[in-house]
């Protein structure tokens, strides 16, 4: 037995997974997971190995944890996470042409929607869009059960345990990705082709084979956020002392004395101190003693540098200083249409090419968020009534882009009837 099988073998035995217990088909049942669930609790240690892995600085997972990137990404990953989604034909396929359209619709919805055996589709979108804010390397395994009814089982992948074949020819038999865990050798690595994994690649560059996450391009600006953050934090509690007592001419007896009063009788307890001196001591003072000490300024520069590299407004990352009512709505506008809509789109994409297409040979077929059109829902509503009413769209289109099947007949000429009378 290999180092591979024996790591498969720990950890499907702590993990508890028992895939006869599932209520799925037989078929389902007899695809198995290639990549290891979570590769980086089996060994922090590193080795170097021909394909290419993604240079991403350990502190980002951590970072990922910190008050303000948490909230930046939540705001983001939060909104697609909730949105409502459909499968439907593709703009180029007429209905009819697709045999068992309905059927097929149906199937997919129900992949979706229960993807393996512990997930749904929101915890798993969820785990990859984190992935794809923190370095840019969301990634799912997908593997074709033949199951008619459960075509397919996906996985969210560790994105950095990836690494990828730079020498991949494009073809479909040739492995284009490896994953390769902590402390695991070069040939124990998993092997996976092209339509096994789905690799989202944020900000993709043609210098590189890896995208660019959201957090490495705040990793700097998070650094020092933190360093600003921890010493105002110290000087806040007291634990840095920016003032001293002079007491002039005092002899190193007193002086001694004067300290081990101060720290046994006086410091911490709240009481009065009462000096009883020749001369009045004076205190020295080695900061402004005011709020700027904290340098509040500087971490809210720091803070709308983390917004401006997540794409969204500094109002969602509690900045609300110069915010009124007109513009905290354009902001919001903004944050959807430049952070949250692009990403929706992104991972929209790859389920429909590289799961439908790829993964199913279903190319007829494309995923959908239901919820780009528009930021929120009165917006979208009055633009779609406004279409119907000008007879740019029919009620079974409206109904399709609402995720709705098509009405009924007499419901059908209906709703036809009075959409002519409005107009």
């Amino acid at each position: 037995m290999g180092v591979r099988e024996r790591i498969r073998g720990i950890w499907r035995q702590t993990a508890g997974q028992n895939r006869a217990a599932q209520a799925v088909s037989a078929a389902a049942a007899d695809t198995e997971r290639r990549t290891l669930a979570l590769p980086a609790i089996l060994s922090p240690a590193q080795i170097p190995g021909q394909s290419l892995p993604k240079p991403t600085p350990a502190n980002l997972r951590r970072f990922a944890e910190t008050p303000v990137v948490r909230r930046a990404m939540n705001v983001i990953k939060d909104r697609i996470a909730s949105m409502d989604w459909q499968v439907r034909l593709r703009r180029s396929v007429r209905p009819g042409e697709v045999a068992d359209e309905a059927e097929k619709l149906r199937v997919l919805r129900g992949m979706l929607e229960e993807p393996n055996e512990t997930d749904s589709f929101r915890t798993l979108i969820e785990q990859v869009i984190e992935d794809v804010l923190t370095g840019g390397f969301g990634a799912i395994e997908m593997e074709a059960t033949g199951d008619p009814e459960r075509p397919a089982m996906l996985w969210p992948v560790d994105g950095a345990s990836i690494r990828i074949n730079a020498k991949w020819d494009g073809g479909t038999d040739t492995p284009r990705y490896v994953q390769q865990a902590a402390g695991m050798a070069e040939p124990g690595g998993v092997e996976l082709l092209d339509r096994q994994l789905m690799y989202i690649r944020m900000n993709p560059r043609s210098f590189t084979p890896f995208g660019l996450g959201s957090l490495e391009v705040a990793f700097e600006t998070v650094n020092q956020f933190l360093s600003a953050h921890r010493f105002a934090g110290k000087l806040a509690a007291n634990a840095v002392a920016q003032y001293a007592l002079w007491l002039n001419e005092a002899t190193p007896t007193q002086h001694e004395r004067l300290i081990r009063w101060w720290q046994d009788e006086i410091e911490g307890t709240g009481r009065v101190p009462l000096l009883a001196t020749e001369q009045k001591p004076e205190v020295l003072r080695f900061a402004q003693g005011t709020d700027a000490d904290l340098r509040l300024a500087w971490q809210e520069f720091l803070i709308r540098m983390v917004a401006n590299a997540f794409g969204l407004p500094p109002l969602l990352l509690g900045l609300e200083g110069d915010v009124n009512r007109a513009t905290a709505a354009e902001m919001a506008d903004e944050a959807f249409r430049g952070a949250i809509s692009p990403l929706a789109m992104l991972l929209a994409e790859h389920i429909t090419r590289d799961l439908f297409s790829k993964c199913l040979g279903w190319r007829e077929f494309e995923f959908v968020f239901n919820e780009l059109s528009a930021r929120d829902e009165e917006t979208e509503l009055t633009l779609q009534v406004q279409l119907l009413k000008a007879g740019v769209l029919t009620v079974g289109e409206v109904r399709a882009m609402r995720g709705l099947g098509p009405l009924e007949a007499p419901a059908l000429a209906a709703g036809t009837a009075g959409s002519n009378g409005a107009r």
